[in-house]
């Protein structure tokens, strides 16, 4: 599987097992999707990533550094349990699903008919 295949596995995982929807996403629009989206990126450019989440500082939103700095980009509007940084390359993955789903919220409000690739 390529980068691009595991995006979007993740976004269809986003959508069937988490819930959520094109018409979820559409009422986020105050760029919730884009900033969590930052959050992961911001999470996965930290080096020690793998070792914080074996530490136990997985979810501590309230903490320095590196998670810090996720957390002023984590959405004010969403609940911290939603936070599930995992390693480097899934949060970029993560990252880059939400990026996806921002897209589409943004071509569906301004019309833009989203053609199969």
């Amino acid at each position: 599987m390529t980068a691009i295949d595991d995006i979007a596995a993740e976004r269809r995982r986003q959508i069937e097992a988490e819930g959520w929807t094109p018409e979820h996403d559409d009422g986020n629009d105050l760029g919730e999707l884009a900033f969590a989206a930052a959050a992961y990126a911001v999470n996965a450019a930290n080096p020690n990533a793998q070792i914080d989440i074996k530490v136990g500082r997985r979810g501590e939103f309230f903490n320095g550094g590196w998670m810090g700095l996720a957390r002023l980009c984590w959405p004010q509007q969403w609940d911290h349990s939603w936070w599930k940084p995992s390693d480097r390359r899934r949060d970029l993955v993560k990252a880059g699903a939400l990026i996806v789903a921002e897209i589409e919220r943004l071509d569906r409000a301004s019309g833009v008919r989203a053609e199969a690739a």
